[in-house]
């Protein structure tokens, strides 16, 4: 096996989770780099903190992968003085690439908001809030048949997923004409000669952010002077992308006995909640890291109950006063499994694909809240 570029990976990381679903304020994707470098060891993190990126360093990784960008708001200068600027110009000396996954992760099919959802045993889930649909397009290309192969394995990697299924195509035989005129360089035929050819006619879908460069890569790897292709636009209903999920437990649970097999769960320092300890509940809607602005989603949806982290005082008390429950198990207790989930995704992803690379995971973050609990012995 061979060792991928950082390019290889980031086409990996954004066919399953595209960087196109990131919220507009968000900073997702390469962010320090070169694209042909040769990945030999990678680091996954849910933070780029300092001493994560010193340890990637010294575990001589080539790129750290993590949930929160480093470069987040447009920097007017990278000096030692700061934290970021000196993080960024220690992993620049180090050869060191930097790549964030984040609202992108968090909305896509199988990533965070979902990876949440089945720690926790929720079913039936979808989006709490809808942020839109993949518009696709089927491409049609017309290959003759010794080099189908060569141009279906480009093509691929920017074919859209049906379903839980990827590098999906379909293809033909048939017979295709064509006359070259004064001034072609055929591939196959002579000037003047009408020639007749086996060709295969091959078809997959592509999502239209997609499209642009999957034409691209067509033109360069197809034999053809000119390929003959077509573009059509589908009235399909894709799976609806969104912030959240929403869905049920099995069963109604008393709130107080949930929140505590939540803390064993994800293995939280601390939980916190509001509502009755005693009410049922088994509609949970539920928002990895800062997402108490989907409240009100989730009293519109019927959910009996938010999960997600960093709620404020009003944020409690609204949920009081709309009648749902509401628990913040922390920023960092609803993300940090994203850590192993993608080390095994790209372990999985980069093995199928025929390279190889080591993946550590980042064994110096911890929850940064201390919590320290009174006993009342009244």
């Amino acid at each position: 096996m061979t060792n991928p570029k950082l390019s290889d990976i980031a086409g990996i990381i954004n066919k399953k989770y595209p960087f196109s679903l990131a919220e507009d304020w968000d900073n997702v994707g390469l962010q320090l780099g070169d694209p042909t470098t040769e990945i030999r060891r990678i680091m996954v993190a849910l933070d780029p903190l300092p001493q994560v990126i010193a340890s990637a360093i010294n575990n001589n990784c080539d790129l750290l992968i993590t949930h929160h960008p480093l470069i987040f708001s447009p920097l007017r200068q990278i000096t030692s003085s700061t934290s970021a600027g000196s993080s960024i110009l220690k992993a620049a000396q180090s050869n060191l690439a930097l790549l964030a996954m984040h609202t992108n992760y968090d909305i896509a099919q199988d990533g965070l908001n979902d990876l949440l959802a089945k720690h926790i045993a929720l079913g039936q889930t979808r989006p709490l809030k809808i942020t839109g649909r993949d518009e696709l397009t089927k491409l049609v290309v017309f290959v003759p048949q010794e080099q189908l192969e060569k141009v279906r394995t480009a093509l691929l990697p920017h074919a859209a997923s049906i379903g839980n299924y990827q590098d999906c195509s379909f293809s033909t035989a048939g017979e295709g004409t064509f006359l070259p005129l004064a001034g072609a360089q055929p591939a196959i035929g002579t000037i003047g000669k009408r020639e007749k050819v086996e060709e295969q006619r091959l078809e997959l879908l592509v999502r239209r952010e997609q499209l642009a460069k999957a034409i691209r890569i067509l033109l360069a790897v197809h034999p053809y002077e000119e390929p003959a292709f077509d573009c059509y636009p589908l009235l399909n209903e894709t799976p609806p992308k969104g912030l959240g999920r929403i869905g049920s437990l099995p069963e109604p649970v008393r709130l107080a006995d949930w929140v505590a097999d939540l803390a064993e769960t994800l293995k939280c320092t601390s939980v916190r909640f509001v509502g009755d300890p005693a009410g049922m509940i088994q509609k949970i809607a539920l928002c990895s890291g800062s997402g108490a602005s989907l409240l009100r989603d989730a009293v519109r949806a019927g959910a009996d109950l938010l999960l997600t982290g960093d709620i404020k005082y009003h944020e409690a008390r609204e949920a009081e006063a709309q009648g749902i429950a509401l628990v913040d198990a922390g920023h960092f207790g609803t993300e940090i499994l994203m850590v192993a989930a993608i080390r095994d995704f790209l372990g999985n992803s980069l093995n199928n694909a025929g390279y190889a690379a080591e993946i550590l995971t980042a064994d110096c973050e911890q929850d940064p809240f201390i919590t320290i609990t009174r006993h009342d012995n009244r």
